[in-house]
């Protein structure tokens, strides 16, 4: 049942309530996929969240015969972005539109370990390049809120299946707020952690030193018990850090007594009254539950925004270089090699994606590195030394999500400066390479509004603590 005493049907319920109804027997991991896919059968074709679902038979058996874990018996969804073995991984673009990969990311392969099997793969924003779900070559994803509205990007599909109980758990890529911020625009729960933490091996690349992949989820339970699988390190990943896996679960709820915490000034300019608003009720709840507040400044968040994308379009354009037509991809043109190349990229790459590369690829040109890549890289070391002198202060910093809820569909997508300070209040998170949460925090013009946490690099105990708080006592 909910917080409301109603009765929820199976596919509404969370991985940790499943797993307590299949150790006592109740329910068997079959009639969990068959209520998935009566809501995907019912819902998906409106609201396009996956791209690829795993045929019910072939599920229930994977499911049946899974090893015991924390996550047996749970379906989970997972972003075409990452690397599963057998199963079309598309990253929303036509240029891999029949590519399947010959292994399992880790993050795959631990979940499977731990009794967990895909249910399917979720759309997304072509390469994880936008904001809004609208960049997919298969066409956007629709919020279920309101179906006239984005569901938020890049992992857009992730956060509607999960909203829409299509999903129990999904993973999602954050390189600026990917998960973050459609976890806010659908009203659930979304983790992006310390960079690091989590393996990447498998994870298709957008822009190396900012991607990582967390969990959306229904609750901040389910949260730390799918971070608790996928944390590790990874010999595969030259940049996975070596430390032992924090038992994310205990301690999860000793409440924010005692606990310091900021809003950061430059994250509260700006907002609309009603938005505003929501701020301050946080604020005064976490006040409540024995919370200190402090004022904190991020004096180079103004600079955040132009940063990134300097620094993920350079990277972006080196790591899309390999889709030529050549190798596993999709290809155009037979009149010569560089005809092939070229009819390739122009046809098979949506107009986001190819901004992108365009603008990496003159940053990284000689004569303009220093210019811009080598100052943008200046400036994400001032960034990151404003969160440290932050957390010398501060145990979690308090900010909205995003500075609005959903926007409607086509809204931005011709104005791509607009459509880009969507990440105004996540991108420089993922810039200083520390975890952020984003939980649901009420309604702003009748629609989802996210509530973000953000802590120190490696704190995601600390930071899920705060944030389950929040959730039981909301």
């Amino acid at each position: 049942m909910d917080k409301k005493g109603e009765r929820l049907a199976l596919n509404e319920k969370t991985a940790h309530d499943l797993f307590a109804l299949y150790q006592s027997g109740q329910v068997r991991p079959a009639e969990v996929v068959s209520a998935l896919h009566s809501a995907i059968d019912a819902q998906d074709a409106e609201l396009n969240a996956y791209l690829t679902v795993i045929p019910q038979a072939q599920l229930e058996q994977q499911l049946e015969n899974a090893p015991a874990g924390p996550l047996c018996g749970v379906p989970v969804a997972v972003k075409d972005l990452i690397s599963t073995e057998g199963v079309r991984t598309t990253c929303g673009s036509q240029i891999l539109k029949e590519f399947v990969p010959l292994f399992d990311a880790t993050v795959v392969r631990k979940l499977k370990q731990a009794g967990a099997a895909v249910l399917g793969k979720t759309n997304l924003d072509e390469y994880g390049m936008g904001s809004s779900n609208e960049n997919s070559s298969f066409g956007a994803v629709r919020n279920p809120h309101d179906r006239q509205r984005v569901a938020g990007g890049s992992s857009g599909g992730s956060a509607a299946a999960v909203a829409a109980h299509e999903a129990i758990v999904a993973l999602g890529t954050d390189t600026g707020g990917s998960v973050r911020l459609p976890a806010a625009f659908c009203g659930v729960v979304g983790l992006k952690p310390t960079y690091g933490l989590v393996s990447r091996y498998g994870l298709i690349a957008y822009a190396s030193s900012l991607d990582q992949i967390g969990p959306l989820t229904k609750d901040v339970r389910d949260a730390a018990l799918v971070l608790g699988v996928i944390a590790g390190h990874d010999p595969h990943d030259s940049t996975s850090i070596e430390r032992d896996v924090v038992a994310y679960l205990d301690g999860l709820d000793q409440g924010v007594a005692g606990l310091k915490m900021g809003i950061p000034v430059e994250y509260s300019q700006g907002l609309s009254g009603e938005a505003a608003q929501r701020l301050d009720e946080w604020k005064a709840h976490f006040t409540v539950l024995g919370a200190e507040f402090i004022e904190v400044r991020l004096p180079h968040t103004p600079y955040a925004v132009p940063t990134y994308y300097m620094i993920s379009c350079a990277e972006a354009s080196a790591n899309l270089a390999r889709y030529d037509g050549v190798r596993y991809t999709a290809r155009e043109g037979d009149r010569s090699l560089y005809d092939m190349y070229a009819q390739t990229r122009d046809r098979a790459l949506g107009p986001e994606v190819k901004r992108r590369i365009m603008l990496g690829t003159y940053a990284l040109s000689a004569g303009y590195y220093d210019q811009y890549y080598g100052k943008a890289q200046k400036v994400r070391t001032l960034i990151k030394q404003d969160f440290d002198r932050a957390f010398e202060r501060v145990d979690v910093l308090l900010a909205p999500t995003s500075p609005t809820p959903a926007f409607r569909l086509g809204e931005k997508v011709d104005d791509p400066m607009t459509m880009y300070l969507s990440d105004v209040y996540t991108v420089s998170v993922n810039l200083a390479g520390v975890p952020a949460v984003s939980i649901p925090g009420g309604q702003v013009e009748g629609l989802p509004f996210g509530l973000q946490l953000i802590a120190d690099k490696l704190q995601e105990a600390k930071l899920l603590r705060a944030a389950y708080a929040y959730e039981q006592s909301a």
